[in-house]
């Protein structure tokens, strides 16, 4: 089951949610979440992969890709919200050190 974090722009201050764990979303509805979530070149890469692969690629990213989806959101300076209850859990499964 997915977990959801809190994260926040430091700069700018938005906050948005990102989860971590199992995506239900990917289960369901599969390289669309990447596009909707405005990651469109992402999203095309995971269409290309689950068709050579007939589907063995998505089996395996409903169980990665909300860690990735969070990695990238971090790597691009958004941060997790320490006062989030969810952060310590969050930050165990990112491998994010307190």
């Amino acid at each position: 089951m997915a977990t959801s974090v809190r994260l926040i722009h430091p700069i700018s201050g938005m906050t948005k949610i990102g989860y971590v764990g199992f995506s239900w979303t990917y289960m369901f509805f599969g390289p669309f979440v990447p596009i909707i979530r405005g990651e469109v070149a992402v999203g095309f890469f995971h269409f290309i992969l689950s068709s050579i692969t007939f589907l063995f690629f998505h089996l395996i990213e409903i169980f990665l890709y909300n860690g990735q989806y969070m990695r990238r959101q971090l790597t691009d300076g958004w941060q997790l919200d320490r006062s989030d209850r969810n952060f310590p859990y969050a930050a165990g499964k990112l491998g994010i050190m307190n």
